[in-house]
């Protein structure tokens, strides 16, 4: 994975102000509370949690990016593998080396969708079916790309792919085929004097695609046009320092924001100031994704630079920030 500078994310107080002036006001109750650690993996066994699904009932299913693997955790914090990606014995994956799977998307079926990065053919979306089962490759990406965030538009039956090596986000048809490079640019393009990691989560929200890149800390808007075109970008917010993945926990444009290398999860409000909400004392070790169901919050942490307890973190969203 990258390697962030450790430098935190600080609001000052100033900043703080002006978020909570833009989220419901009818309660003082926090942001997050009771956050615990509800399970925790082992590194040694690559079981770096990339990104999270939330399912009914409250399971989880994670991707682990080293272990080439899509896992269910269970309520009762039971690890269950649902596929495990093809091995490739010479890899020339991109910025990272190994093979790596990285963003997941689950459909209303159970079917889930993932990100599969190795620098050869291999490289693209795998379908795993309900349940867990042999995972198949439905589109491939470029061999000298990384397909990181990946994000399901079930209405108009695509996917979104943010590749944060080529700095695209590409379309993809959810039953397969040919992808299509559908937004670029130098917002969405990493930094050779950072980590060279540009586009990397990614979600669709009220008629736009989402998107964060990690190098130059932005979070960036693309409305998607009534013929499924790409409009204009929009940086959103900055100052993001090592962002990955990200969640919107309600109807508005709310987010809730991993900033991996400062081990923080950030509150960012939709005039673009952020605060952090989550830190190191309540358990992060490098988060890199979130989801969310219902009022339950699930952080996963991959502990790539800590390298210390790669975990899975719960905690309850007010009631004024839920979607429900």
């Amino acid at each position: 994975m990258p390697r962030f500078p450790r430098r935190a994310v600080v609001a000052p107080a100033v900043v703080a102000i002006g978020l909570l002036a833009a989220v419901p006001a009818a309660s003082d109750e926090p942001v997050l509370s009771r956050p615990h650690t509800v399970a925790h993996f082992d590194l040694a066994q690559g079981q770096t949690p990339e990104s999270v699904v939330a399912e009914q009932g409250g399971s989880v299913d994670m991707s682990f990016a080293f272990a080439r693997q899509v896992v269910k955790v269970t309520r009762e914090r039971r690890v269950r593998v649902l596929a495990t990606l093809p091995d490739e014995s010479h890899p020339r994956t991109p910025l990272v080396s190994s093979p790596v799977t990285h963003g997941l998307a689950r459909a209303h079926d159970g079917t889930l969708y993932v990100n599969y990065a190795t620098g050869t053919s291999r490289t693209g979306v795998w379908r795993i079916p309900a349940g867990g089962g042999s995972p198949e490759q439905i589109a491939q990406l470029p061999a000298d790309g990384l397909p990181n965030g990946l994000a399901l538009d079930e209405r108009h039956g695509v996917l979104y792919a943010a590749d944060s090596a080529l700095g695209t986000v590409w379309r993809i048809p959810q039953s397969g085929g040919t992808p299509t490079a559908w937004a670029t640019g130098a917002e969405l393009s990493g930094l050779p004097s950072a980590t060279g990691f540009g586009a990397n989560g990614v979600k669709v929200h009220q008629d736009a695609v989402w998107v964060t890149n990690t190098d130059r800390g932005t979070l960036l808007r693309i409305p998607v046009g009534a013929d499924g075109s790409a409009g204009p970008t929009e940086t959103r917010a900055t100052g993001l320092t090592g962002v990955d993945d990200f969640v919107f926990p309600g109807h508005s444009d709310l987010v809730l924001a991993a900033l991996s290398p400062s081990n923080e999860v950030a509150l960012v409000a939709p005039d673009g100031s952020h605060t952090g909400v989550l830190t190191v004392q309540e358990g992060l070790s490098n988060p890199t994704s979130l989801a969310v169901r219902g009022r339950d919050v699930f952080v996963a942490s991959a502990a790539y630079f800590t390298q210390r307890d790669p975990n899975l973190l719960k905690a309850l969203l007010g009631a004024h920030f839920s979607r429900s």
